[in-house]
């Protein structure tokens, strides 16, 4: 089981980058060049996750020579769930399946009750964790 895909990893990667550049050379617009230099991201995936991030609220893109992108929502504003649900969904520790049916002791299973706890107390961990904070 992966906890974070690909396309969070480099989203995260890249606003952690951004948020960077933007508190030490007090700059608002980061290019997509930079960020594949500096970062080893693919071309390709990054520029699909950025303008996912924009879309999402999280970014502005800016086209033209000049272009890049710059945060819309402050970096002490963005969580870490926040971009995980972005791009992989809700986390859920507790969904089971046996085969292509629900397991029939869903209900019941003492496993399944313990790891909700655990989903919950990792949902309240990441709300906490700010790019800021990543910095």
């Amino acid at each position: 089981m992966r906890f974070i895909t690909r396309d969070t990893d480099y989203a995260m990667r890249a606003l952690i980058f951004m948020a960077r550049i933007g508190k030490e050379k007090d700059r608002d617009i980061v290019t997509v060049d930079e960020i594949i230099k500096t970062q080893k991201l693919p071309r390709v995936f990054l520029r699909r996750l950025l303008q996912e991030l924009a879309k999402n609220k999280i970014l502005v893109s800016y086209k033209g020579k000049d272009g890049g992108f710059s945060f819309l929502m402050p970096p002490s504003k963005i969580n870490v769930i926040h971009i995980i649900k972005i791009f992989q969904g809700e986390i859920d520790l507790t969904h089971c399946f046996l085969k292509t049916a629900l397991c029939p002791n869903i209900k019941i299973c003492a496993f399944r009750k313990r790891l909700k706890s655990i989903n919950a107390m990792v949902n309240r961990e990441l709300e906490t964790l700010r790019i800021s904070s990543l910095i």
